[in-house]
């Protein structure tokens, strides 16, 4: 005999259809909008700064520089935020990262004007990084997922019947799924990357040995052109002498 569906079973069913799509949906839209504010907040500074540096007499110099500082700090926000990014490449671009947001927003802050407004600018430096640090974290937590999909299934099919416990460990089971495929993910990017520093020191220790051999060259033909030399010196000399 089929079994009776309730409309809280189908609205739970048409919820978990439509959940997946309208997640993505939502991590697409705050991707764009983020984009916005970060074109929006890099405008603002550079504008404003190159506006600051013009009045100062630095000329075309006042529409560069600005420039070359927020592409710095667009760079070294993309580096620190990329997965499977050395981790060294990480540190070196969130140091540069907080001397580029200390120097804009201080340019920011010395142009002439109300001080709320001064803080204002020297404020949306800040939200550049802000914005693209948040933005690197963007995605779905899969443990709060599931665990909500078990919940859900629990509470509309009383037929199925899930120990709380078992949800609980069949979450964490995911987890340790999830991490060990970061680790492996980690571990591999290492490995290439050790190996991208052994074939640079080979091709270093190449390098080497082929300038070592190039001055080792050098320097006999230097030993030889300077015999040649002598050799034609000393009958000139006795020519003269006699």
């Amino acid at each position: 005999m089929p079994t009776q569906t309730t409309l809280t079973q189908q609205f739970a069913t048409e919820y978990a259809k439509g959940a997946v799509p309208g997640m993505l949906r939502a991590i697409r839209t705050i991707k764009r909008a983020n984009n916005l504010i970060l074109v929006g907040a890099l405008a603002a500074s550079y504008l404003h700064q190159a506006h600051y540096l013009a009045t100062l007499g630095a000329g075309m110099f006042a529409w560069i520089v600005p420039a070359v500082f927020d592409l710095a700090m667009l760079s070294m926000l993309t580096i620190a935020h990329t997965a499977g990014m050395a981790a060294d490449a990480k540190r070196a671009a969130m140091k540069i990262l907080a001397v580029v947001v200390v120097i804009s927003a201080a340019v920011n802050f010395a142009a002439p004007g109300p001080l709320g407004l001064r803080i204002i600018f020297a404020l949306v430096v800040g939200l550049v990084a802000g914005v693209e640090w948040v933005a690197a974290k963007i995605r779905p937590d899969f443990a709060a997922i599931e665990a909500r999909e078990v919940a859900v299934i629990t509470e509309v099919n009383p037929n199925r019947k899930l120990d709380p416990e078992v949800a609980k460990a069949r979450a964490a089971k995911a987890a340790a799924t999830r991490r060990a495929k970061q680790e492996a993910a980690e571990a591999a990017a290492k490995a290439a990357e050790d190996a991208a520093r052994a074939r640079a020191a080979r091709a270093a220790e190449r390098a080497k040995a082929k300038a070592d051999r190039e001055a080792l060259g050098q320097a006999e033909l230097d030993r030889f052109l300077r015999a040649g030399r002598v050799s034609l010196d000393e009958p000139v000399g006795a020519h003269r002498a006699s």
